[in-house]
């Protein structure tokens, strides 16, 4: 599981975040294939390269046909719910969604259910949110720290008038998160969108400044403005954990519990549940009980900062009344992702290094599975051409390779 640190120092929006995931690596096909599963309504996306502040940056560009829609937090579930998204993507969405239906009916003095979302309800911000979501997804982001949140400074005039900044239904949604006005000289301007604040407020699992970790890829997401002497950027730095010297490994949590009365259709839920509340990973094992009774041990391994997030997963949606739990210590290779193409089509593969060598090297199934549909080929064969093809790759540390763009690094 990854490490992802947000900058967001300068502000936030879905868009920011956006062109700072393709900046990082995501393919923008990845992101583009969770939005069209949920979009009523023609949505592209397009990606290019700008500068803010004398700074290189991606910028995201959802480009939609006008819509006279304005949806309520119920339709927005209606569309997540019957969309073919992966499970982790979904409930992370409808997560985003809720938290934003909440903070909207509080400033407003409505039941969530009967929000319109306006300008987060368009199909626009659908994209931002499924889009950011499925990225994150794609990382493997298993902690998410984030940075204070800038959120700006002034006034701004919205669909109800004239609103200090930050917005009510953004200073709402950063309640309990560190979030400040901005660095010395920051513009009289809203930094921090409501989409913006409800996705970090949901993506974090802590915040703070840059945790100890190996830096394998960088993104930095342009805002749509181009303020004189401000970088409207956001920063994603993508890695893995790293040990400060003098520590131990990191010490995770195994939890646990045994379920003999659970409808076994339900499990694949329970698990994409877990990974969404921060369990690194989630397995099931068949197991024999007292008189013979067949059942499943359910296990989740986690972090000690998302362990009670895992934990009301069990009780939520399994049948068991009861986990036990035990820490262990964990020991995992560095790794990088670099992206291979069979027939056209980005394939992420993941590369685990050991001393100086690569050890192994396993391509991501969604994006596999993903290709063989689109190529009408078995699935085995595109993984077979995809594992041969990182193969064949010059790979080094601290390179990272993008499908259609110029390979970066250093070669020894």
């Amino acid at each position: 599981m990854s490490v992802v640190w947000v900058d967001a120092s300068s502000g936030a929006s879905g868009d920011m975040l956006l062109g700072a995931l393709i900046g990082a690596g995501v393919p923008i096909s990845v992101i583009a294939s969770a939005v069209d599963a949920v979009a009523p309504e023609p949505v592209d996306l397009a990606a290019s390269q700008v500068t803010r502040s004398a700074l290189a940056a991606t910028r995201c560009h959802v480009e939609i046909a006008d819509s006279v829609h304005h949806r309520t937090w119920t339709d927005v579930r209606v569309l997540l719910n019957g969309a073919a998204l992966d499970g982790a993507v979904r409930d992370l969405a409808l997560r985003v969604f809720e938290r934003l239906a909440e903070a909207e009916g509080a400033v407003h003095g409505i039941s969530p259910e009967s929000v319109h979302f306006h300008e987060v309800g368009a199909l626009d911000a659908i994209a931002d949110v499924v889009g950011v979501c499925a990225g994150f997804a794609h990382l493997g982001a298993g902690e998410v720290m984030v940075s204070p949140v800038a959120v700006g400074s002034g006034s701004i005039r919205a669909a109800h008038g004239t609103l200090p900044v930050p917005p009510p239904a953004v200073a709402r949604l950063l309640t309990g998160v560190p979030s400040f006005a901005g660095p010395p000289g920051h513009p009289e301007m809203e930094l921090c969108t409501p989409t913006g604040a409800a996705l970090l407020a949901t993506l974090a699992t802590s915040w703070g400044d840059q945790p100890p970790m190996t830096t394998r890829a960088i993104g930095v997401g342009a805002g749509s403005r181009n303020p004189d002497g401000w970088s409207n950027t956001l920063r994603l730095l993508v890695g893995d954990a790293a040990v400060r010297p003098g520590e131990d490994a990191p010490t995770e949590i195994v939890i646990e519990a045994n379920l003999d009365d659970l409808e076994p259709r339900l499990i694949p839920g329970a698990l994409d549940a877990l990974l969404a509340a921060g369990a690194n990973d989630a397995w099931v094992t068949p197991i024999l009980m007292k008189k013979g009774r067949p059942a499943y041990t359910l296990h989740a391994l986690t972090r000690p900062d998302a362990a009670e997030a895992v934990r009301r997963v069990f009780f939520r949606e399994t049948s068991t009344i009861g986990v036990r739990e035990h820490e262990v210590v964990k020991h995992a290779l560095p790794r990088e992702m670099l992206t291979v193409t069979v027939d056209g089509h980005p394939i992420a593969v993941k590369a685990a290094r050991l001393d100086d060598g690569v050890v192994n090297l396993q391509p991501e199934w969604d994006d596999v599975a993903r290709a063989a549909a689109a190529l009408d080929r078995p699935a085995i064969d595109v993984l077979a051409e995809a594992k041969a093809a990182a193969l064949a790759r010059p790979t080094w540390p601290g390179a990272t390779i993008r499908a259609g763009r110029k390979e970066t690094g250093t070669e020894p």
